[in-house]
């Protein structure tokens, strides 16, 4: 009967008594026998009995894959920075295969990625290398976190497997500028907005992280550039807020530029424009404006002569800046539009400076808002005169009575004519008018001129006589004056003096009437000398009847009951 001895190390065979034959008697792990060694040989003694004997017996084991690959941990977790370049390699712990031979030998695989690759390096000499290869750029904002799978297969067959879990967190770089969500921002603001009025906000957003991504807010220009004083941006909210008046008269609209700028090393910015519309508001009255005026206007000056030329603004827009215009009073004058804002001020109606010398015209504008402001202009129009009016006297006929024997020069009436005309037009020259029935008829029977009894001065209208009169000579004296104007050309005006002398006597209320042969008209204003002093009394005498000696032909007659 045969005995087995192991050398070294626990038996796993044992002898069958019966054949002799070698049986395993448990479950033989060549790794726990013999680890990474090769060849794994297990060396018995077999002693047999009667005769004792010793035989040498070395029982080999061989390697069946029986291990999978097995990583240190079942997950790593490591960082790459988003700036790293491609073909940037990081090295990993591989796997290990307790088997041997071509149960040992390992590769990898990496789950499906366009970033990632692996690189194994083996040498005879060391330990192979295994290392991540980055084979595409990073962008941390589009995926932070890669979580990869990476599986060793040993090269039994079949073949085993183990896997690890790759976690690579993507460290944040400034790659990233702020990206505002409009390029350009529109506002309307209406020019009465209130101090403080929040205009608007501009928002911008940078995917970056921590101070790569928080951003700050600037106006980096500011158009035109008396805007600095209306806004005020917020740095941090990028609210922009009004901090003066606005007037769309002087800016209808600002450009603002804006920079937010993050605070990542190197910085990076980025840009965008606001535009702020002012609207228009009825706060400008109209203007109005005289550009020329020609005055003064001849009386005689047609209808639509042009008096003045007038521009009219409204420094508002649309509504707010169309203008109406009318002219106050609607007569004589109206306005004509020549042009966009232009007017003409026109003559409608004929002038008459004697009615009316001079106009104050006021020009009224007034726009379209909502309420509606007006504006107004004043202009003073004066008529020049012309030589339209002649001369007129007071009366048609003047009646003048004389005493005689008056002193030669004695003044015998003031006659006065009116010329309503100006200035030259209205001086008045008179003069005793030889072309008019002027003269009498002498007792002798010859016939003198008129002006060879008396004269007018020129200037003044004094009628006085030029030498005594005779009443026995000269009973009555009848005339013509005229007066004439110093106009170009002259006009005049005429009058009928009757000169009538009265007799020398006692009796002052005496007529004799055979010697007073013209009729007076009844109810004439009478002019009286009085030889003392040389002067006339205008009066009315009342109607009395004269007769004849012979009582025949009566005739009217207005005499004074008294001679002053």
């Amino acid at each position: 009967m045969g005995e087995l001895r192991d050398v070294g190390r626990r038996a796993s065979v044992e002898v069958s008594g019966a054949s002799g034959a070698l049986v395993v008697s448990s479950r033989l792990d060549r790794e726990e026998l013999c680890g990474k060694s090769a060849p794994c040989a297990l060396r018995l003694e077999v002693l047999v009995e009667r005769p004792l004997r010793v035989f040498h017996v070395e029982l080999e084991i061989t390697d069946i894959n029986d291990n999978a690959p097995l990583f240190p941990v079942k997950e790593e977790t490591f960082t790459i920075a988003e700036l790293s370049v491609p073909g940037s390699r990081f090295p990993l712990e591989g796997a290990s295969d307790a088997d041997i031979g071509v149960n040992a030998q390992l590769s990898y695989t990496l789950s499906p990625t366009e970033h990632f690759g692996l690189d194994l390096q083996r040498a005879e000499e060391y330990r192979e290398s295994l290392f991540l290869v980055l084979t595409k750029a990073l962008d941390r904002e589009s995926l932070p976190v890669h979580r990869l799978v990476l599986t060793a297969s040993d090269g039994g067959r079949p073949s085993l497997t183990g896997t690890m879990e790759l976690v690579i967190s993507v460290l944040d770089a400034n790659d990233n500028a702020p990206q505002f969500n409009q390029t350009v921002y529109k506002v309307q603001l209406p020019e009465n907005a209130a101090e403080g009025t929040l205009v608007m906000r501009v928002n911008a957003t940078d995917p970056d992280v921590g101070i790569n991504g928080e951003i700050t807010f600037t106006a980096s220009n500011i158009f035109p550039p008396k805007g600095i004083n209306l806004f005020l941006l917020n740095p941090k909210s990028g609210e922009i807020h009004l901090t003066g008046a606005l007037d769309f008269e002087d800016v209808s609209s600002y450009e603002i530029q804006i920079e937010a700028t993050d605070r990542g090393m190197p910085p990076l910015s980025g840009h965008c424009k606001v535009v702020v519309e002012v609207l228009d508001v009825n706060d400008n009255a109209p203007e109005v404006w005289v550009t020329s005026l020609s005055v003064p206007v001849p009386e005689d000056a047609s209808v639509g002569t042009v008096v003045a030329l007038l521009s009219v603004s409204d420094r508002d827009s649309g509504a707010n800046g169309r203008v109406r215009c009318a002219v106050w009073p609607a007569a004589p004058f109206g306005l004509v539009s020549t042009f966009a804002g232009s007017y003409s001020l026109v003559l409608r109606e004929a002038l008459d400076r004697e009615r009316v010398s001079e106009y104050e015209v006021e020009v009224r504008a007034e726009d379209g808002g909502s309420p509606s402001l007006r504006g107004r202009r004043g202009v003073r129009v004066p008529v020049s005169d012309v030589n339209d009016n002649a001369p007129a006297f007071a009366q048609a006929v003047y009646t003048v009575l004389a005493r005689e024997n008056n002193a030669a020069g004695a003044e015998l009436a003031r006659l006065w004519a009116r010329d309503p005309d100006e200035a030259d037009n209205g001086r008045v020259r008179y003069s005793v008018w030889e072309g008019g029935v002027g003269g009498v008829a002498s007792a002798g029977g010859g016939w003198r001129p008129a002006s060879s009894y008396v004269s007018v001065d020129a200037e003044s209208g004094r009628l006085w006589a030029l030498q005594p009169l005779d009443y026995e000579e000269v009973q009555v004296l009848q005339f013509e004056v005229r007066a004439v104007d110093a106009g170009e050309p002259p006009l005049c005006g005429n009058a009928t003096v009757q000169l009538f002398v009265v007799d020398e006597n006692d009796n002052a209320q005496a007529v004799v009437g055979a010697r007073l042969s013209p009729r007076v008209p009844e109810n004439t204003m009478m002019v009286a000398e009085e030889k003392e002093g040389g002067l006339g009394s205008l009066w009315r005498a009342p109607r009395m009847q004269i007769s004849t000696p012979t009582g025949s032909s009566p005739m009217q007659s207005a005499l004074p009951s008294t001679l002053l």
